[in-house]
């Protein structure tokens, strides 16, 4: 049962309230890369193994989050949400006090249950008390961890184990955990659907096994010592039930993934055609970035990670201005124009050299995070603009699937790039040079291009009743 958006500012607090919590769970994801070597001499290990860490916290991810849409419909989006919170506090607790490496890694598992429910239940909570005219700022809170927590990860993670240890990176949740269950307690409602749907016991196993192996084969592929046959074993064994998988989902009456709703043009564009594309660029970029200030420029990873945060100040710069421009120009064209922009200033910023003045790349990133961020922005109020209320918690399920699958191909796509590039070039393996990534960025703005051509399809009207763009009612203040 949708509720009815309250006529005041509950929306925008609700859409805070899940922005932080989608913070926390984002930066939880990448935060702990370079407090690996720190990690892994308490638990008397090595960084590669300690990684196992993040795996498990991405494959459980990728196995729960199909399911966040029908516990959100059976149990409702609060209970669902708040429950998340709790759970993913509890184990962020847990992987502070953890000694040993089967500790922590079972405590991450914990957590990515907890995740796994943040995201899409988070989103509906906010799609189902927010109006149509609101829809365009609402998402602009709640996009912009997922572009900044990424960035900001690395370094943050480098910074708190220097000068403190690595426990305090999941320390630091628990104030934040705390806050936000008291904040849904008071401020947020409880949706849920009036028909309560058969769980789908079929749909669970082959999906969670199939985005399992596929995200596990796509991160070793990503590793500097990719054993190639394996990842290859585990992409193919994710495809083939993958591919399973879609086929009952689509003859399914009670599906755990609603696919129904990839008819809808405003869905299914920014979700998956132009969607996937996207956020592999967005995905890849940053560990690109990283790889060519250090290897590359010879900088060191607080000055690199420095730069890498001018992408973070755009992305929020902007955020202020997106229902503005979007009213003026319509959703098609920011999204095609804003689409060339992120293509062009990507490839530029493979013309990076060591004689580049800091400040140019500071700027140049600092731009990309701009059109990043109007572009992601755009992307999720398009997404729901059409969905009917009764399909919003399907839609949310399957718009994370998609993300979580998209952003994890970005560092095996970047990877990739860079392997790419070293043989095309004929040097010598694991030996990378500024020319490779000059070539690796051409890759990779040549994929933010084709992610702007589904976008040509879409009609010059889509999304103009939240926009307000030829729809004579004045943009939103």
């Amino acid at each position: 049962m949708a509720l009815s958006p309250p006529n005041d500012g509950r929306p925008f607090l609700i859409a805070f309230i899940v922005a932080c919590a989608f913070f926390m769970e984002q930066l939880d994801g990448t935060v702990i890369a370079t407090a690996l070597p720190q990690m892994a001499r308490t638990f008397h290990d090595i960084p590669v193994n300690v990684s196992l860490g993040m795996t498990a916290y991405l494959l459980t991810l990728a196995v729960f989050i199909p399911v966040s849409g029908w516990m959100a419909d059976r149990f409702g989006a609060r209970t669902i949400f708040r429950s998340a919170i709790l759970i993913f506090t509890l184990a962020s607790i847990l992987c502070a006090f953890s000694e040993t490496l089967s500790q922590f890694v079972a405590a991450r598992v914990v957590q990515g249950i907890g995740g796994a429910m943040m995201v899409p239940v988070g989103r509906l909570v906010v799609l189902r008390t927010a109006r149509k005219r609101e829809l365009i700022r609402a998402m602009a809170f709640i996009t912009t961890p997922g572009l900044v927590a990424p960035v900001l990860g690395p370094p943050l993670g480098g910074f708190i184990t220097t000068y403190a240890s690595w426990r305090w990176i999941f320390f630091l949740n628990i104030p934040i955990g705390i806050a936000g269950l008291i904040l849904i307690a008071l401020f947020m409602p409880n949706p849920r659907a009036d028909e309560h749907r058969p769980f789908d016991t079929l749909g669970f196993i082959l999906t969670g096994t199939g985005l399992a192996s596929l995200m596990y084969g796509i991160e070793l592929v990503g590793r500097p010592d990719t054993n190639w046959p394996i990842a290859l074993i585990f992409c193919a064994i994710g495809l083939i039930v993958g591919s399973c998988a879609w086929i009952h989902l689509q003859k399914s009456t009670k599906p755990l993934l609603d696919l129904s709703t990839l008819r809808i043009p405003t869905y299914a564009t920014p979700t998956l055609w132009s969607g996937i594309p996207y956020r592999i660029v967005i995905g890849s970029t940053p560990f690109l970035w990283a790889l060519m200030f250090q290897i590359g420029f010879g900088l060191n990873p607080f000055l690199a990670g420095l730069l890498i945060i001018g992408c973070a100040i755009g992305d929020v710069s902007m955020k202020a201005f997106s229902t503005q421009i979007l009213a003026r120009f319509g959703f098609r064209n920011v999204l095609v124009t804003n689409g060339l922009l992120i293509a062009a200033l990507v490839t530029l910023s493979g013309e990076f050299s060591r004689e580049t003045p800091l400040a140019v790349i500071f700027v140049v990133l600092t731009a990309v995070g701009v059109c990043r961020s109007v572009q992601f922005t755009s992307f999720n109020a398009l997404a729901y603009a059409d969905v009917p209320q009764t399909q919003l918690s399907a839609a949310s399920s399957l718009a994370s699937t998609f993300q979580q699958l998209s952003f994890g191909m970005g560092i095996a796509v970047g990877a990739l790039a860079l392997h790419g590039a070293v043989l095309l070039r004929g040097g010598a393996k694991g030996v990378l040079t500024v020319p490779d990534f000059h070539l690796a960025f051409v890759a990779i703005g040549g994929i933010a291009l084709l992610s702007t051509l589904p976008l040509l399809r879409l009609a010059p009207q889509a999304g103009a009743e939240i926009s307000g763009h030829l729809a004579g009612v004045p943009a939103p203040r």
